[in-house]
């Protein structure tokens, strides 16, 4: 299975892109990664003679961070983003990814690789781990910052799917994100999203509350990509503190160093069960083809599971699946 990379997005691409590739094809020698960006600039970061599952493409141009989605996707066609979602649509890769700029990775996959049938647009999904030791699947975190009813219905339909199919979660159940778990409670979207969910071909758990999520209440939630940016932002921001404040406790004396000593090993057991480069990157689901989204700040660890996912993606043939129930559950509408 061959997977494109944009070699050339994220914070320190290329060398994360190029270590995290090379970790990927050792840890699954059935992968071939297709790393796109600046052939000379990866080379800096390979050994003289290439490795077996690593393949160079080059593309001549880069999709900044700061630059406007749309227009640079349509500007800029040999930019390594576009050409990787590119070789994706032409089928020459299974699957794209990218750390980059997350607009620009959506407006590729709307203009170049094009939408899934029945779906308006697609959702950016994140992982969540939880209290549980299992994940939850939230989604959409930031594709669209607007969104109507239906759409938060294909956002449930293509959630449950993904669980099922990558990660075997058996009848996963479909929470809507609220202020409140009352059916009334919320806002006029979601007030009038409860009840396409309640009626569709999912389990749907009702409202949950933002603060239960960690506690694993539902396998998925769905939300617009404005609240789900926020909370996912909120949470990624209260670890991050949390560990800090931790660290500086652990060596603010004698005493303090002995205790983080003995507590080392789990407290790296719950570092790791809380680290979003744990579980790879999030596909942009909705799309004809495969398409991850990796963290900006991914290291080689990230970008080595960003990859790993999406050959499980790929494997389990998720979009079928999607486009399947997508299919039922428009002619149960039309009946």
């Amino acid at each position: 299975m061959r997977i494109a990379i944009d070699a050339m997005g994220g914070d320190h691409a290329p060398a994360s892109t190029v270590a995290g590739a090379l970790e990927a094809v050792k840890s699954d020698p059935s992968l071939t990664v297709v790393l796109v960006g600046d052939e000379n600039e990866i080379r800096r970061h390979l050994p003289p003679q290439v490795p077996a599952g690593i393949e160079i493409y080059h593309a001549s141009d880069v999709i900044g961070p700061e630059e406007e989605p749309v227009k640079a996707v349509r500007r800029k066609k040999d930019a390594s983003l576009v050409v990787a979602v590119r070789l994706a649509r032409d089928e020459q890769v299974a699957a794209a990814i990218s750390a980059g700029n997350t607009g620009a990775l959506m407006t590729a996959g709307l203009l170049v690789a094009g939408r899934m049938k029945g779906i308006e647009r697609p959702a950016l999904a994140a992982f969540i781990p939880t209290m549980k030791g299992k994940v939850t699947l939230a989604l959409d975190v930031g594709a669209n910052m607007d969104a109507k009813p239906v759409h938060l219905l294909q956002y449930a339909i293509m959630g449950s799917m993904y669980v099922e199919k990558v990660l075997g979660f058996e009848q996963p159940t479909v929470g809507l994100l609220n202020v409140g778990t009352e059916e009334a409670k919320g806002n006029e979207l979601t007030k009038l999203a409860f009840p396409l969910l309640a009626k569709a071909n999912i389990r749907f758990a009702g409202n949950v509350e933002a603060r239960d999520i960690l506690q694993g209440v539902s396998d998925v939630v769905v939300c617009d990509g404005f609240v789900g940016n926020v909370m996912l932002k909120s949470m990624e921001g209260a670890v991050a503190t949390i560990f800090g404040q931790l660290k500086q406790e652990f060596t603010s004396s004698f005493l303090n160093k002995l205790a983080a000593a003995v507590l080392k090993p789990s407290m790296l057991r719950f570092k790791r069960r809380m680290d979003y480069e744990e579980y790879g990157g999030a596909p942009l689901l909705g799309l004809q083809v495969p398409i991850f989204k990796a963290h900006g700040s991914s290291d080689a660890r990230a970008i080595k599971n960003a990859i790993l996912a999406a050959g499980r993606f790929v494997r389990q043939d998720v979009n079928r699946f999607i486009q399947d129930e997508l299919e039922k559950e428009i002619y149960q509408e039309s009946e």
